[in-house]
Parts: C-alpha cells; structure tokens; sequence
C-alpha cells in the first residue's frame, strides 16, 4: 500500500463530488476517499454497492466499468491486509464481487499510476478504513480462501518447486481441456491474423518451434515441462524425433501418456515426473522449454542454463519461451499471482535470461517477441471459460473459477500495455557447428504447409 494511503492527506477535504446513496457504510467510505490525495480518490470507475445496500456511484468521464458489491468481510479482508493480498483475498472469497466488465476496470489502474502513486487496492483500503469508522459491527473477519497457496520450504529447492507448480497444474485435466481447447496447449498461440481459429495458431506455434530448432528424424529431443505432450506429439508425428517430455504434475504426466498412447507414439515419446536439475541421460540433439522457466526463479537462472548446457550435444539448439517483465515490477509475496496462481513465479528481463544461458556457454541466435500474440490468445481462453462457466464452477469451484477469471484478463490487459511481455530465444551450444542458415526467413522455412 502506498505512503499516501498508509498517511492520508487531510487537507484536501472536498467532498462535494462524492454523492453517497442510501445507508450511512457508503458515507463513511465516501468521506475518507474524499479526503485522500485532494480529493482525487474520489473518481471510482465502478460503483461501490456496500452490504446495507448503500453505495458510491462511479465519477469518472468515461463509461463506468461495473458494480463492485462489498460484502461485510471484504472489511476485515482490507483491514487485515491492505494491499493486493487483501483485495485478492475478498475476491477470491466472494466478499467482493463484480458485475461489468473486468478488463475496463483492471485498465484503470494506468490512471490511477498516472495520477497517483497508487495502486487499485489502495482506494479499497482506505475506503475499508472509512467503513470501520462505523463501527465494529462493520467488520467480519473470516478466515483466507482454500485456494491460496502458501508454500513451505527453502525457496526454489526441488521439493518447493513440486508444491508450487502442483499448486497450479494439479487442478483438474477436465478443466484445462475445457479451458485450452482440444490442443492443449498452455502458452501462447501464434497468429498469422487476429481471425485465426485458436487451434490452427497453436498448431502453428508448434510447428514454430520445431523448425526454428530444425528437428530432424531420429535426433533426441527434450521438452522440459512438456505440459500435456501437446509439442513432443507434434514434433514426433511430423518430424520423426524421438522426444522425453519432463513434468512437475502427475496428473499432467498421466493424460500426457494416454495422449501418445491414442497418436500411436508410444514408440518415439516418453513422459516422466521429474524435476529439470534431476535429468541425467543426456545429450539431447535439441532441448525445448515452452512455459517452463517462469518456475525457475532470477537466482536459479544459472542453474537452469548449466543444466540445459550439460544435457544438450555440442552444436545442439534450445529453444526458451517465456514471460518476461518489461515495465512492471515483480511480484511481491503478498500479490495476487503468487498466492493464488504461480507460488514462488518470476519473470526475469530478457537480459537475464541472455546471460544466464550465455554464462553456460550458450550462444543466443534469435530472440523474437510474441507479445502482441498472448493477447488474442486470452481472450479466445476467456471465452472458452465464459460459454461453459457453470460446467468450470462444478469441477474446480467457484474460487477456482474467479481466479482464473481475474488472472487471464489482468494477463491480457499487461500484456496489451506491454507491462508483460513474451519471448522466444534460440540459444546453440558451443563447440561444435549449428547448423543454421545464414538468413532469417530460410530460417523458419520449411515446404509442410501449416495445418497439413
């Protein structure tokens, strides 16, 4: 929480734009968020409907983004905790709910840092503070949601790691599939227009990543956090490789398994439970990680890249896809992302990863960015959520199903205002020749049209 909210400014006591309605919770929320920041506070992109029926009308010059109704804990959740982790927490919960649109609303925290240095749990906090002022029957503390995810141990060590992505992966295949569509591909698809079929651009993006590595019949690939099998599937039907793909989640390794089994691959792909620092049967001709690195943490980078180095041939190629910050900073312990989505998560600038890879001894041959391609691929996950929300409710819940909610439309708004961003970097081994060609389009070229 900022340094203005923590010590409001007093002075600028102009309450004559703030037009509480009903019961008196909305006037003493209204009057502490009049007297916040001059009174800048006060212009709510949503309406603020308090418990007792009372509420805020949004003030702002454009369309209002909703209604947030304000349950009595949502209180002690803001008091407890006023910060993200205590918004997070009434939403999650259901203290806070919010009837509009949810992207228009997470766009506004550009003018609330525009305007102040604040974020959009700030004005929420204070006006939690105000609410108490009512009294103590105003407050109701309850305890935190089941979901949230509180890990245990030394950071980033193996068995950490398996809670923390368990946390996130072991959540139900029926609901991914429901989420993802039939690829199963949790990354980023790759467009060639805003129109395209979900499936195609992530049959492209697939297809993407196995000729930037230029695979070959017979070279040993590794896919490290390999997800449902959906790439070494790809790369071991339409290149001939013969591919181990490597996860954290057995209920991943297990539908991964019966997906080759179903393709007829049983022959050319494997899949284990194992962590990447435990891998000992290399070398591999090509190494892919999709997804995977954003678990790694920025001061494990290094083993993650003499890892990759150990296990890949001289002159064999990786591929690294992955989240980076670009003007955001990172994720506190007490944000939302890291207690309800990805524990112990981190996005390193693109220059870390560079010379984490580069320290290994591995030269960067491409870097491309694939912002622009994250967001249409939210938006079609969004929409996947919207049409069978009752069917996601009943096998992951209703916590589950909000927060998946606000973290796919807050990714795709950062990711929109290049707060966020995604990169894939081609890194070669040193000591031997790579095998690239010298020009960047005969690069990516291949004669199987995509979708064939």
């Amino acid at each position: 929480m900022s340094e203005a909210t923590r010590q409001p400014e007093l002075s600028g006591n102009d309450t004559s734009r703030i037009h509480p309605r009903g019961g008196r919770v909305a006037a003493h929320a209204g009057a502490i968020l009049a007297r916040l920041g001059g009174g800048r506070l006060a212009s709510l992109p949503v309406t603020l409907r308090f418990w007792d029926g009372s509420e805020l009308p949004a003030l702002t010059d454009r369309d209002p983004a909703g209604v947030l109704h304000v349950r009595r804990e949502a209180i002690g959740d803001l008091l407890r905790e006023p910060n993200q982790l205590g918004l997070a927490r009434a939403y999650v919960s259901g203290a806070l709910e919010f009837d509009g649109n949810l992207e228009l609303l997470l766009g506004e925290r550009r003018r609330l840092r525009e305007g102040l240095p604040i974020s959009l749990a700030d004005p929420l906090a204070a006006a939690a503070h105000g609410v108490a002022a009512a009294g103590p029957s105003s407050i109701r503390v309850g305890a935190p949601p089941a979901t949230e995810a509180r890990p245990r141990g030394r950071l980033h060590s193996p068995a950490r790691d398996r809670r923390a992505v368990r946390h996130h992966y072991d959540v139900s295949n029926a609901f991914y599939r429901l989420l993802l569509g039939p690829s199963l591909v949790y990354s980023c698809a790759y467009f060639a227009t805003p129109d395209d079929d979900l499936e195609i651009a992530q049959e492209r993006k697939l297809e993407l990543i196995c000729r930037k590595l230029r695979l070959a019949p017979d070279e040993r690939l590794l896919d490290i956090g390999c997800g449902w099998g959906s790439l070494i599937i790809h790369a071991a039907r339409r290149y001939g490789v013969r591919a181990v793909g490597i996860t954290l989640s057995e209920p991943q390794a297990e539908l991964a398994r019966e997906r080759i089994r179903e393709a007829g691959l049983s022959d050319r792909c494997q899949v284990r439970v194992a962590d990447y620092r435990e891998i000992d049967d290399g070398p591999y001709d090509k190494v892919a990680s999709v997804g995977m690195y954003e678990h790694v943490g920025t001061d494990k980078l290094n083993v993650y890249g003499e890892t990759v180095a150990r296990l890949l041939r001289p002159g064999g190629l990786v591929l690294n896809h992955g989240i980076s910050r670009l003007h955001s900073t990172p994720a506190g312990s007490k944000s939302f992302i890291t207690r309800f989505v990805f524990p112990d998560g981190d996005l390193p600038p693109l220059a870390n990863v560079a010379a984490a890879l580069q320290d290994a001894g591995l030269e960067t041959r491409d870097v491309e960015s694939l912002r622009e391609h994250y967001v249409p691929t939210l938006r079609r996950w969004l929409a996947n959520l919207e049409e069978a929300r009752d069917t996601a409710i009943a096998e992951i819940g209703p916590e589950r199903e909000r927060i998946w909610r606000l973290y796919l439309t807050a990714s795709a708004v950062g990711f929109e205002d290049a707060d966020i961003t995604v990169y894939q970097v081609l890194a070669a081994r040193c000591g031997a020749p790579h095998g690239l060609p010298l020009g960047r389009p005969a690069f990516i070229a291949a004669d199987v049209p995509i979708g064939a």
